[in-house]
């Protein structure tokens, strides 16, 4: 049988150690990482990896769009897609920043505490994102809108930014998402008014949510915070917690919880990648549909 081969491309400097050895590790037998590569680059390299192999082995061969950029890595998607030729159809795996698939577990997480502890699903529900500028607030905000949540995205400087990235989220998949004000304590209150649901993919190491805040929303259901480096996203939450009560009443999600099923996630849509006898493309809805299942 002909050897698996995946080509990792990136726009940044390098490619991410921790999305190598995944791959590795999920079974394919040659990893080659292209660091820098542009948009205008990826039909050449793609035409590359597709027209060397015949195409029965074609489907061996797979392509992974990395970065730190979600909107760049669904664009080179659809370049990728729109460059396949049959019938030397090659395979790919988009996953920014593990972006995709760290939104698509702490989504999955929420959903499933939602239905077993408060007899509620995602569609309906007010959810509000901090840290939405970044790759994993933002697929978090697209895999719920699609889910039929009303989404919220709260932006540390103010609302401009994130109602760009609303902006964004609509012309690219035609849900609704706004930008609201989460720069002062005060102003997080408010938009924390009416809420179900809250996902923190904040920076590294910034309290967004302190007990104070968490205890005087009435609404709230279920958080879930991404952040494993002190102090907590939300203050009082655990690394490994999946439903413990947090200030107020709310049933929080942990970082490693979460990333748990990241990384069988991640590792998952690696192996399929790689087994699969026709040709795939996975992003944060394969990523979703998969982190469904593990939960």
């Amino acid at each position: 049988m002909a050897k698996t081969i995946l080509h990792m491309l990136t726009p940044l400097k390098h490619m991410s150690p921790f999305d190598v050895n995944m791959a590795l590790d999920a079974g394919y037998d040659s990893v080659t990482p292209y660091t820098e590569v542009t948009l205008k680059e990826v039909t050449a390299l793609v035409q590359d990896a597709m027209f060397s192999r015949s195409p029965r082995d074609a489907v061996r061969t797979g392509i992974f769009f990395a970065g730190k950029d979600a909107g760049l890595a669904l664009d080179m998607m659809d370049v990728f897609r729109k460059t396949l030729l049959k019938p030397f159809e090659i395979s790919a795996f988009a996953d920014p920043a593990g972006s995709f698939t760290t939104a698509a577990a702490m989504v999955a997480c929420v959903e499933k505490l939602l239905k077993e502890k408060k007899s509620r699903s995602l569609s309906g529900a007010k959810v509000l994102i901090f840290g939405a500028t970044g790759v994993v607030g933002y697929a978090a905000a697209v895999i719920s809108a699609l889910e039929g949540a009303k989404i919220a995205l709260a932006g540390h400087d103010g609302p401009a930014r994130v109602q760009a990235k609303a902006d964004d989220i609509k012309a690219r998949f035609g849900v609704e998402a706004v930008g609201v004000d989460g720069s002062t304590e005060e102003k997080k209150k408010e938009a924390l008014e009416g809420v179900d649901v809250v996902y923190c993919a904040a920076a590294a190491g910034v309290q967004v949510l302190s007990k104070a805040l968490l205890a005087s929303s009435k609404s709230l259901l279920v958080a879930a915070d991404v952040n494993a480096v002190p102090p907590a996203g939300i203050e009082g939450l655990q690394l490994f917690d999946n439903g413990a009560a947090l200030e107020g009443g709310a049933l929080g999600v942990g970082p490693l919880a979460i990333g748990d099923i990241k990384y069988k996630t991640e590792s998952g849509l690696f192996k399929r990648m790689a087994a699969s006898d026709k040709p795939v493309a996975f992003d944060f809805r394969d990523a979703f549909a998969l982190a469904r299942e593990l939960v």
